[in-house]
């Protein structure tokens, strides 16, 4: 009989149509594919049946999430051979879900699915959210999506994040640390929106409360940062607590939609409007137009996705869906700069700094890959998993222009029309 590698990557050929560009090894251990190739470890028959039940993207990530399956080699080398397989979304996806329907594909599955016996199907992994249907972002919704993200671990956030605390895109010179980086971004965000001491600065999707910190001790603003986060939440306060900025900044557990205390001078969006969701967008933009002062600026910080021929036919990725951020969408940046100017903003400057998150996620992965059983010992084995696949395949997805991340600079203009801004705007660079 064909030994379980061979078997597989028959089958895999098969259902992918085209050849198997890694090396595979079976727990039986058999191997086949190119022996000086990086290869995909299937450990035990478990991960069959993973693949099986659930063919396409979530099995494979349930089958990695439980450690069934595991790589060999560089992960970044594996994640960028089988991307335009597996990985990619839209019609990719469609495909392989066509495939599975060809009475020969499924004849071989029937077959694998002998070698993978018992044919039951294993429970998924507890680091998967599992959800009733419901309708998508709601208060109580989005409190549940937020903390299954950041409800990890403030002492994981600090293995992977380092000590700038800041889960968004760094702002990279050719060399230097992460955590220079990291201010150089905040001192950008900051130079965009103009602060002078005495303003009020709105940070919406605060995080561990780094801006609001680097805002209030370095402009002179006094902040109001918000989070659905607990952890968070309380984090942040006792950074601001020992940076001595309590009477500047304060830290809030609070939904955008409840914020009602404007104007503001400038409200800061990082790495937030991402969980806000296409259907709430329009309403989110002028929840934070409403909060500002005529005059007054708004930096939107957001990954965008590349525009698709048929947009209805977008759907979520399923392995972040499932364990990273429930219920996020991407959007394209053109529908981001729509939605912001239909809410009465005058969009006056877009830059993408794609190279930059791509150059931060293999940090953050690197801070993990150093810090591994700890990090492991502070969460589960399979939320580490979860998240270097995660970070990883995010950063091939940067590097690729498969996604980018652009910060939107938007004001809400005065009936004058007198934006505030110098002629040329792009001083902020230095």
């Amino acid at each position: 009989m064909t030994d379980a590698a061979q078997r597989l990557r028959s089958l895999a050929e098969q259902v992918l149509g085209a050849p198997l560009p890694v090396r595979l090894r079976a727990w039986d251990g058999s191997q086949a594919g190119p022996p000086d190739a990086p290869a995909l470890v299937v450990r035990n028959r478990r991960a069959l049946r993973r693949m099986l039940f659930k063919p396409g993207e979530l099995g494979l990530a349930r089958a990695w999430v439980s450690g069934d399956l595991d790589v060999e080699g560089d992960l970044y080398t594996v994640l960028d051979a089988m991307a335009g397989l597996v990985w990619e979304r839209g019609e990719d996806a469609r495909t392989l879900r066509q495939a599975v329907r060809d009475p020969a594909v499924r004849a071989a599955a029937r077959d694998l699915l002998k070698l993978a016996a018992p044919p039951i199907p294993p429970a998924p992994p507890r680091e998967e959210m599992r959800r009733p249907r419901r309708r998508l972002h709601t208060r109580r919704t989005d409190q549940r999506a937020i903390s299954h993200h950041y409800d990890v671990g403030n002492d994981f956030y600090e293995i992977v994040l380092g000590p700038s605390m800041v889960y968004s895109c760094a702002y990279w010179e050719q060399d230097g640390t992460l955590e220079t980086a990291q201010r150089d971004k905040l001192e950008l965000v900051c130079a965009k929106l103009g602060l002078k001491e005495g303003q009020r600065l709105l940070d919406v999707g605060c995080g561990w409360g780094s801006m609001a910190i680097h805002a209030a001790r370095e402009h002179g603003v006094s902040v109001v940062g918000i989070t659905l986060s607990q952890e968070q939440a309380a984090y942040a306060r006792k950074r601001v607590a020992d940076a001595g900025l309590t009477d500047r900044v304060e830290i809030r557990v609070q939904d955008y939609r409840d914020v009602v205390d404007g104007p503001y001078d400038a409200i800061s969006s990082i790495g937030m409007a991402e969980h806000v969701g296409a259907e709430r967008y329009l309403e989110y933009a002028r929840q934070l137009y409403a909060l500002l002062k005529p005059g007054g600026r708004l930096l939107n910080h957001q990954i965008a996705r590349r525009p698709q021929r048929d947009e209805s036919a977008y759907e979520v990725d399923q392995f972040i869906d499932s364990y990273v951020f429930p219920d996020g969408e991407l959007a394209p940046i053109g529908t981001t700069v729509t939605q912001l100017e239909r809410a009465g903003f005058e969009v006056r400057d877009v830059e993408s700094i794609r190279e930059h998150y791509a150059r931060t996620l293999r940090r953050w992965v690197a801070n993990l890959e150093d810090d591994w059983d700890r990090a492991v010992g502070l969460t589960s084995p399979g939320r580490a998993r979860v998240w270097r696949l995660y970070m990883a395949a995010s950063a091939l997805a940067f590097e690729r222009n498969r996604i980018g991340v652009n910060q939107v600079l938007a004001i809400r203009t005065p009936d004058s029309g007198a934006s505030g801004l110098p002629l040329r705007p792009r001083t902020w660079h230095g």
